[in-house]
């Protein structure tokens, strides 16, 4: 069990990398009081689907200034993007072992709306902690923390599309497309739940 206190940013439906953190260190931060940044782990996921991987975006309302906090930001109903994330996420683990199993759990969060995106996401987390039967010490900062101490971790934007993972050695683990594209590391949690059921956690503990 990883000691230090990790600091994460809010994601909707986070990589592996990130619920590696939450199934291995005694105490999460979650950062609340962030400015809001576009093209991260914030609005996005990636999911392994039969043409490779995909990005699935949630819209949001553009914000009235360029500085707003993550957590007033609101989720934009000018399409229909769940009906569209539902559609690619059935399309793309519908072949799975597992995901007739979940379905049920998850196809709620597609069907009613949520206001705000920070709020959706944690709700989510919460979930998915619960599926993999973690129960990590989570907090919420009540204003930002530019600088971290040495006991520790910032990942707040470490664990992001565009940069190298955090993890060096992901534990490789089925995946139904496998043949086609070989073992894609770091997609979304949603992909290893999906694919390995209750065994995922086995995945995410580091000895």
């Amino acid at each position: 069990m990883n000691e230090k206190t990790v600091f994460l940013s809010t994601a909707y439906l986070a990589p592996v990398e990130y619920y590696v953190q939450l199934a291995n260190t005694e105490r999460i931060v979650i950062e609340k009081q962030d400015n809001y940044v576009k093209q991260t782990y914030r609005n996005r996921c990636i999911i392994a689907s039969t043409n490779g991987p995909q990005v699935l975006s949630i819209p949001v309302v553009k914000p009235i200034s360029h500085k707003c906090l993550t957590q007033h930001i609101r989720i934009s109903e000018y399409v229909n993007w769940r009906h569209l994330h539902w559609k690619a996420i059935v399309s793309a683990y519908n072949p799975t072992p597992f995901f007739q199993y979940y379905e049920d759990i998850f196809f709620p969060f597609y069907e009613r709306k949520q206001k705000f995106l920070y709020d959706f996401n944690e709700q989510l987390r919460e979930l998915i902690c619960s599926l993999l039967d973690i129960s990590p010490n989570v907090s919420y900062t009540s204003v930002y923390i530019k600088d971290t101490d040495t006991n520790e971790l910032d990942l707040r934007e470490k664990i992001h599309p565009k940069k190298t993972s955090f993890v060096k050695n992901f534990k490789s683990y089925y995946q139904v497309f496998e043949k086609t594209y070989g073992f894609q590391p770091n997609l979304s949690i949603i992909d290893l739940l999906f694919n390995m059921g209750p065994e995922a956690l086995f995945i995410l503990k580091i000895k």
